[in-house]
């Protein structure tokens, strides 16, 4: 018996014209189920609900091959139904304020800023850039006690290192904004060019240890290498320079900024040690207040999935729906909770748009433990301009 290849597309044909029907058919429906959860305040995600229902239809095919598919079909048909019922409750404006206020613009005038590191540091560098060389500010040992300055009001503002171009994220600052009410008001990019520093008068072939942080030596290794230095690891950039201007040993060197330098009164041996002439690192402006400026276009966001297959899957789907574009993912591990992951997420978007506002509802009901981490001004500064496009 010959197969009529024609004929099956023809029946597959007619058979999808009446799935689109029934699909159609299927969200009108759950267009006046949204109706009635919006009179009864009921909310949309009813995970029991859904599994229960997954269930009855699994048990309804013949064999594992289609109840597999049955259940991912299904899966994503459910989640159609939810983001039509957020997208009604927002249209009908039942989706609720945001805990956070819009500004037209932060007050930058008579705050005080903390940051981390010393004097001469790229953290400093970056906090004038924002707040202009007059700023009233102080510095700390540590990301931590930067954080709790603020959390505790002794400082309005703190600037801290959230990425490098090529080194990646800072681990611990992704870790402190879960752990602290402080959320982010804006960002500062800056250039890192690294600078071999020493007391003036001193040759290079009179250097035998350099000082820096071991990521500074990272991106100077090829350099290093090259020159055979004793290598020595310090908290930072700016505290190996003041070491070098302190104990005044032409003997000792240390890599940092052009700005560092100025500030211990070292002289640039060298400029652009570090390998990448890209390289720049992105810092946060932070503060304990639920505030966001009116014209912010860039959201962050952290939450945790259940460990369970399409979890993840789920959760970005939201700014699929909503048209929303996701710039970035990172996961964290969950203390105490083995080979469990947290998220972070930055998209664009701003806290007044209905599509951000019924993205984030949609995402708090359905993940667990969703924090919006703030909503800002992208700083686009120093950043190449065939990546610019993309933002």
């Amino acid at each position: 018996m010959s197969i009529d290849l024609v004929t099956l597309r023809d029946q597959l044909d007619e058979i999808d014209a009446r799935i689109v029907e029934l699909y159609e058919h299927r969200m009108e429906v759950c267009g006046q189920v949204a109706e009635y959860k919006i009179e009864t305040g009921k909310k949309v995600f009813d995970k029991v609900r859904e599994e229960s229902k997954l269930a009855k239809l699994r048990n309804l095919t013949h064999n594992e091959f289609n109840r597999h598919g049955i259940e991912e079909l299904f899966e994503q048909i459910m989640s159609m139904s939810r983001k039509l019922q957020y997208q009604l409750l927002a249209q009908k404006g039942s989706i609720g304020r945001l805990p956070f206020i819009g500004v037209e613009s932060l007050d930058v005038e008579k705050v005080r800023v903390v940051f981390q590191g010393a004097e001469g540091s790229y953290s400093q560098a970056a906090m004038k850039k924002y707040f202009g060389d007059k700023v009233n500010s102080f510095h700390v040992d540590t990301f931590r006690e930067a954080m709790s300055a603020i959390d505790e009001g002794s400082a309005d503002f703190a600037v801290l290192p959230i990425e490098n171009s090529t080194a990646g994220i800072v681990n611990e600052i992704y870790d402190l904004l879960v752990e602290f009410e402080n959320y982010i008001v804006g960002e500062q990019i800056i250039p890192i060019r690294h600078c071999l520093l020493a007391v003036p008068g001193t040759k290079i072939e009179d250097i035998e240890r350099v000082y820096s942080h071991p990521q500074s030596l990272m991106q100077s290794a090829k350099f290093l290498s090259e020159m055979g230095w004793k290598q020595f690891v310090e908290q930072n950039n700016a505290f190996a320079a003041r070491k070098v201007a302190e104990e005044k040993d032409k003997t000792q060197a240390a890599i940092a900024s052009a700005y560092a330098g100025e500030t211990y009164g070292l002289e640039i041996l060298k400029e652009g040690v570090n390998q990448s002439g890209a390289n720049s690192t992105r810092f946060i402006i932070v503060t304990n207040q639920k505030i966001f400026l009116e014209d912010a276009d860039k959201i962050s966001i952290c939450f945790e999935v259940p460990h369970e297959s399409g979890s993840l899957y789920h959760m970005l789907s939201h700014f699929i729906y909503n048209n929303l574009n996701m710039t970035k993912i990172e996961s964290r591990p969950i203390e105490d909770r083995t080979w469990e992951y947290r998220f972070f997420v930055d998209f664009q978007g701003n806290m007044g748009d209905p599509a951000v506002k019924n993205a984030l509802r949609g995402l708090r009901d359905e993940a667990r433990n969703m924090k919006i981490l703030g909503n800002y001004k992208a700083c686009t500064d120093f950043i190449p301009e065939e990546a610019k496009k993309r933002i």
